[in-house]
């Protein structure tokens, strides 16, 4: 038996997949245990998911295939926040509202905010709290 990981995803559901329930399937199916950070229907009607799917290396990767049988975009990057570098100025302001610290300062010296993406669960406080719209959401 392969060791449990944990894989973050990021789905985009076209229209037509919105009401089929895949992820009952990646839980019944696949034995997976998925952890929902973000998701959001658009006026017409597509869907974004970001989510964490914990289990088997082949039973997500074969979840995975599944998911992709239903027309579903699926991003492994799992960058549904994004930080522009250039566009920050190091101020902080997003430090003390990042409930898991994934936008911390790494050096006292330098002040150098630094983000880690992997910790981040997309609770969007950076967002709202930024002067210089550093941090932004892919959808």
């Amino acid at each position: 038996m392969s060791d449990t990981v944990t894989q973050k995803l990021m789905l985009f559901f076209p229209r037509c997949e919105c009401e089929k329930p895949i992820i009952y399937h990646l839980v019944k199916d696949y034995d997976l245990i998925v952890n929902v950070y973000r998701a959001k229907v658009t006026p017409e009607e597509e869907g974004y998911l970001v989510l964490d799917v914990t289990g088997a290396e082949t039973d997500i990767a074969r979840a995975i295939a599944f998911v992709r049988t239903f027309n579903v975009t699926v991003n492994t990057t799992g960058k549904g926040v994004i930080r522009d570098d250039h566009r920050c100025t190091h101020c902080g302001a997003c430090v003390g509202h990042c409930p898991t610290g994934a936008l911390h300062i790494k050096d006292p010296a330098t002040r150098q905010v630094v983000y880690n993406e992997a910790e981040c669960i997309e609770c969007l406080k950076c967002i709202k709290v930024c002067p210089y719209n550093a941090c932004a959401s892919t959808f």
